[in-house]
């Protein structure tokens, strides 16, 4: 197996909803999606919004209640001041705030918001690691 992800897929209660707020975030839908499920391209990767019953049927299990169970989403910014800048516009979105912009113990700035099924994003500033001119994290 090769190490890459290619589709993110998160469960969401109303899934007209979902693409709005996403689409307030600037979010832009891939020509692939359909009535029943929403495909955005993320460069190397593949976001994907689906109803939580559908999913569930199609994995052939319940699932929990939507939420991060564990798992957070993360948007890297290119400047410090820039993460408070995304949690509002997320809020001003539909977003929940959960945690304000602050410095954090690794030496980066960031905060985290909850879309409206409560799947977190973490809005992040590292020093450690830019951002690639095309937007990429480049780790090793």
């Amino acid at each position: 197996m090769d190490q890459r992800i290619s589709i993110i897929t998160l469960s969401v209660s109303d899934l007209a909803a979902s693409r709005a707020f996403y689409g307030r975030l600037g979010f832009t839908e891939a020509s692939i999606s359909q009535d029943g499920i929403a495909f955005y391209a993320m460069g190397t990767f593949v976001f994907a919004l689906y109803p939580t019953d559908k999913l569930a049927e199609d994995i052939g299990e319940d699932l929990p209640k939507a939420t991060a169970g564990g798992v957070t989403l993360a948007y890297n910014v290119r400047a410090k001041d820039d993460v408070g800048s995304v949690l509002s516009e997320a809020v001003a979105a539909g977003a929940r705030l959960v945690k304000p912009a602050e410095d954090v113990f690794w030496g980066g700035h960031s905060g985290y918001f909850a879309d409206p099924d409560g799947h977190f994003w973490e809005v992040a500033w590292n020093p450690h690691s830019p951002l690639e001119a095309d937007g990429s994290l480049r780790v090793s």
